[in-house]
């Protein structure tokens, strides 16, 4: 019986769901075997070892997912997230970079790179990257937050209280 890279990818993805993360990994694998530069495989393999805890596996694949596509904006933001994990922020902060050349407007990627920031302290880069974000999305709950949480580090209470005052707006116009 052939294997189809396909029926494999939707197998490992349902047992993935399901937390069965080994089981999940040897269908993926097998489905490598099958279609060695689909670059798709590589990023669900990562995403899977990710969700198993095994960062530096997850890290591996997910380089090969990008050595494929390389502009590929969840494969970028998932190694940048991975390296974040692995606190390797030097890395990670030039892979948020190599998605914004691809995606300037990108306020997911302008996000992640302000949580990067953050991790490491660095409060003006990270308020930066945040305000960004919220310029690009004004209703990107998440980016608000962060930003709040930036501008309290900062001891910006102005700033933070334009974020509080944002987010309940937004979870206000949520409820209707």
């Amino acid at each position: 019986m052939i294997e189809h890279a396909e029926t494999l990818n939707t197998q490992a993805i349902s047992l993935a769901q399901n937390g069965d993360y080994k089981e999940a990994i040897a269908c993926f694998k097998r489905a490598i075997v099958v279609e060695k530069q689909n670059y798709l495989l590589w990023f669900n393999l990562g995403v899977t070892y990710r969700d198993a805890g095994e960062f530096q596996s997850a890290k591996e694949c997910l380089l090969k997912a990008f050595d494929l596509n390389e502009t590929d904006r969840d494969i970028i933001e998932s190694i940048a997230l991975i390296n974040l994990s692995l606190k390797d922020f030097e890395e990670a902060v030039a892979f948020c970079w190599t998605g914004l050349d691809y995606y300037p407007t990108d306020s997911r990627l302008w996000n992640t790179l302000g949580v990067i920031f953050f991790n490491q302290s660095d409060y003006i880069n990270a308020a930066d990257a945040f305000e960004r974000a919220i310029t690009i999305n004004p209703y990107y709950y998440d980016a608000l937050f962060n930003l709040r949480d930036t501008y309290d580090e900062l001891g910006n209470k102005t700033g933070k209280a334009l974020c509080i005052q944002k987010m309940k707006e937004i979870k206000h116009s949520d409820c209707n």
